[in-house]
């Protein structure tokens, strides 16, 4: 029943996603003949961008019980959330906390950061968002805490949590793998967005140690002609489809060897 219901949701995705992609074309000359841009905020005499774009690679790693690692390519964005969700669409914003939501989780007081996957042609597909809140203290700004945001699949729950930037431990809060069980901790930490970003997750198992890692590592895009739809497009449908792909040559190849820890 549950590769069936796998099935049929692949196939409306696809569906879908097809059909508002012949739609893409007839957005842009709409928006070319209206002049519509994605506009810039001015403060303080200078132009605040309401998103980053980022391209870069997904690697995971597990070293036990078989060694099993992969790479993906993959592109995010980079939302300032104080004025992002006013020049650019809802969608992109769908479901995650607003800056000031995240100023009073982590009690911080300057600029928040939403680094994440927008949904393209009606999909979505995030196994991880991160909320980066900066703390002002005069004219400095020094970026302070994060709010990981980890969503498994495919059964699609969402789990919310605080972490230090530089390095913080937490307990594992929610099941993300079929070949991994609730026990140890993640060990989180990640650099300052800036023309490099970087993101690493660990697991520390009490029994099989550090078996686990994965990492996001990206390079700022300068540019892209044709925007952000087609720089995203079907972006989170390629991670679904790597995912699931993953999952399921494991599966074939390993089961007997994963019944330990399942």
């Amino acid at each position: 029943m549950e590769i069936l219901y796998l099935l049929a949701s692949i196939i409306s995705n696809t569906f879908i996603s097809l059909t508002l992609s012949i739609l893409i074309p007839f957005q842009y000359l709409y928006s070319f003949i209206s002049s519509k841009q994605i506009p810039t905020t001015k403060i303080n005499n200078g132009t605040k961008k309401p998103m980053f774009l980022y391209q870069g690679s997904v690697s995971h790693e597990r070293k036990l019980p078989v060694y099993h690692s992969f790479r993906y390519s993959a592109r995010y964005a980079l939302f300032d959330l104080d004025i992002a969700p006013q020049t650019l669409p809802r969608s992109f914003f769908k479901d995650h906390l607003s800056a000031q939501q995240a100023r009073e989780i982590t009690k911080t007081n300057g600029p928040v950061f939403l680094l994440t996957i927008p949904p393209s042609v009606g999909y979505e597909q995030n196994p991880l968002s991160v909320y980066y809140c900066y703390e002002l203290d005069g004219s400095d700004m020094c970026l302070n805490m994060c709010i990981a945001e980890v969503t498994n699949t495919p059964w699609g729950e969402r789990v919310s949590f605080v972490f230090r930037p530089n390095s913080d431990i937490v307990a594992k809060p929610l099941h993300v793998s079929p070949f991994m069980d609730m026990l140890g901790n993640w060990s989180m930490r990640t650099d300052t967005p800036g023309d490099n970003l970087f993101l690493a997750i660990s697991v520390q198992h009490p029994e099989l140690g550090d078996y686990f890692t994965a990492t996001l590592k990206a390079k700022r895009v300068s540019s892209w002609t044709f925007g952000p739809v087609l720089f995203f497009w079907m972006m989170p449908q390629k991670v679904a489809l790597w995912i699931y792909w993953e999952v399921n040559v494991i599966n074939v190849y390993y089961p007997f060897k994963f019944t330990s820890i399942i």
